[in-house]
């Protein structure tokens, strides 16, 4: 099962989650509005990817707050979820960005 964490007004997200619906995969949804990621989550995902990677950078926060400091990415992450590049995918133990029809594809 592939777990979808994300934001359901992210377009690429909703799109993440049609790909799986139409080819009638199972799926978990995870709305970042609701909950937070859990600090395990957030190892397991950093694992795979690196903290530097994961920060959307066209966000709103990022251009406020971070764009001109120097911080550390995974500590920013943990506070502060809008940072993530929606949707992140989880499964068998591994993670993508972003909407990854390959990923989905092979994982599910």
């Amino acid at each position: 099962m592939i777990q979808v964490i994300g934001y359901m007004n992210s377009n690429d997200t909703k799109k993440a989650i049609r790909f799986l619906r139409e080819r009638r995969k199972e799926y978990q949804f995870v709305d970042l509005k609701e909950r937070s990621l859990s600090k395990g989550e957030l190892e397991n995902i950093f694992r795979h990817l690196k903290p530097e990677e994961c920060v959307d950078t066209s966000s709103a926060y990022y251009k406020k707050r971070l764009a001109y400091m120097v911080y550390d990415a995974a500590q920013e992450l943990e506070e502060h979820n809008d940072l993530f590049i929606t949707p992140i995918l989880r499964s068998k133990g591994k993670a993508a960005l972003g909407f990854d029809a390959e990923f989905l594809e092979e994982n599910s």
